[in-house]
């Protein structure tokens, strides 16, 4: 089991080795929540690189994580991508989702998923930022109640509420009429 706090306190001497250790460990798992919440592999690169400047940047300061080091990262980068849907919504951009191959399926399959993918995508756009973020996170990136509790600074019950909330929501909106 990875001992956060020990790898946190060589990262604070700035060990190449630990800082190295903690982009191979994390690296992956937030590009791919990003990607999730922004739909643009270009742009979740660029964001979860900036989740990692801001790591670096917050070492040597009292915000820097203590002995949570992934819930520290997922609430960075929810800040990041909150951040950046801001300024998309103020400077709007046409993008062009990318088809994602599966050499087992067929044309068939991968039709039926590409139109589900852009249903659920459609329909996360009608939660709020709060929900999109614990669906994220919950379903996605598959964290506990507990890390998305820490990682967007609410109570547990309060993700519990969120989680219900947006669940009810998304099944209204996918599956209209069969839910009250």
């Amino acid at each position: 089991m990875l001992d956060e706090a020990a790898l946190l306190k060589r990262a604070r001497q700035l060990d190449t080795d630990a800082l190295a250790q903690i982009h191979d460990i994390y690296y992956g798992p937030l590009f791919r929540y990003i990607a999730f919440r922004v739909s643009d592999r270009d742009i979740a690169e660029d964001l979860t690189s900036e989740v990692f400047t801001r790591f670096l940047s917050a070492l040597r300061k009292p915000t820097s994580p203590d002995t949570t080091l992934r819930g520290w990262l997922y609430a960075v980068a929810s800040n990041v991508v909150s951040d950046h849907m801001r300024r998309r919504y103020r400077a709007p951009q046409v993008e062009l989702d990318e088809a994602i191959v599966s050499h087992a399926a067929g044309p068939a399959e991968l039709a039926e998923a590409a139109a589900t993918r852009a249903d659920l995508r459609e329909a996360m756009t009608f939660l709020t930022e709060e929900q999109q973020h614990v669906i994220a996170l919950r379903f996605d990136r598959e964290l506990p109640i507990q890390e998305v509790a820490r990682a967007i600074g609410k109570t547990e019950g309060a993700v519990k509420q969120l989680q219900a909330r947006a669940i009810a929501a998304l099944a209204r909106k996918l599956m209209p009429g069969t839910v009250e």
